[in-house]
């Protein structure tokens, strides 16, 4: 695990001035089914966005809240990254987004039995979201409604 030591001091000091919040309690429900027979889709924070979509808002004050969807039938290798932060090196997720949206991944376990089936769609967030009134009031319920839509019973969160 790293430390803020190596962040630049201008990161370092809105990570200490940032007011965090705290959910409490925290959201949770438990898997209707196991792994094996149930619907599985992938949220990512990684700002991935599919050929011909709009790119994520990097000047957005307090980050772009909006998200994309993703269908099933992405091909992962196009996706391009769109994330602000600059606290991270973006060189792993540019040359294989799996490392942030594992769906080649997901494929492969629907495949083998080890998950029910594949979403028909996933959801994208840009993370490093500094004001996330609108995210948490609009959008995150937005796509949680998508994702009950299609009668998902497991989202696995690939936060970046």
């Amino acid at each position: 695990m790293g430390d803020l030591g190596e962040f630049s001091l201008a990161v370092r000091l809105f990570l200490r001035a940032y007011r965090w919040r705290r959910l409490d309690p925290v959201p949770w429900a438990q898997p209707r089914r196991p792994a094996r027979e149930a619907r599985v889709a992938l949220v990512t924070s990684a700002g991935l966005v599919a050929p011909g979509q709009e790119p994520f808002d990097l000047d957005y004050r307090g980050g772009d809240p909006s998200f994309r969807v993703l269908p099933a039938d992405v091909e992962v290798a196009r996706l391009e990254e769109h994330h602000r932060s600059d606290t991270f090196d973006h060189v792993g997720i540019q040359s294989d987004p799996n490392l942030a949206f594992p769906l080649d991944r997901l494929h492969e376990l629907a495949s083998d039995g080890l998950v029910g089936e594949v979403a028909p769609r996933h959801v994208s967030f840009m993370g490093s979201i500094t004001a996330p009134g609108r995210l948490t009031r609009e959008t995150a319920p937005a796509a949680a409604d998508l994702l009950v839509e299609d009668e998902v019973d497991l989202a696995v969160l690939v936060p970046v």
